[in-house]
């Protein structure tokens, strides 16, 4: 009785994931940003279909050009890490910075990082500070830790400067922010 339970299940959810595969496939093929992300995802990963990063960039790229700031952040990392794209920094620091402009905490906490980094931008700790500010204000994964490691390479005088730039990044929905 449990293996034919186990049976029925597994065909299930396979019958599930297929169809939901499907409906995927055609809504993302339809210009569905949202469906061409996930299915990026997809491909990145290997869930469902065979894992290739260059797909997955293809679809990100088409979400990422409809604004889709989730997909911004995935193309920007992809250009980070060099997956299905070479690797190139000023590329992502585009994407993350699109998205971040959209209020995406984790594209803010990226652009802070790439700041701090001097990849893709000139480094810059006051810019880096302002960008983790504003990811850790909307709960950005590590922002708050990452601020706090900028604020002490920041003079008394840089540091009131940043607080300053942060509220007006924050306050113009992340458009005044460097």
């Amino acid at each position: 009785m449990k293996l034919l339970v186990a049976i029925v299940l597994a065909l299930t959810v396979t019958s599930v994931t297929a169809q939901s595969l499907g409906q995927l496939l055609i809504e993302a093929e339809q210009g569905d940003a949202q469906a061409q992300n996930s299915l990026g995802f997809r491909y990145l990963f290997g869930e469902g279909v065979p894992q290739n990063s260059q797909e997955a960039v293809k679809w990100y790229r088409l979400a990422a050009e409809q604004g889709n700031a989730d997909a911004q952040l995935n193309l920007g990392t992809s250009y980070t890490k060099g997956e299905g794209v070479p690797q190139n920094p000023q590329e992502a620091v585009k994407w993350y910075r699109l998205a971040a402009e959209q209020g995406n905490a984790d594209a803010q906490l990226n652009l802070g990082t790439s700041y701090s980094k001097g990849e893709g931008v000139p480094q810059n700790d006051s810019i880096a500070y302002v960008w983790y500010s504003v990811a850790a204000a909307q709960g950005g994964n590590d922002a708050a830790a990452a601020r706090d490691s900028r604020r002490a390479k920041l003079s008394p005088a840089e540091l009131e400067q940043a607080q300053a730039l942060a509220t007006k990044c924050f306050e113009s929905k992340f458009k005044n922010c460097d």
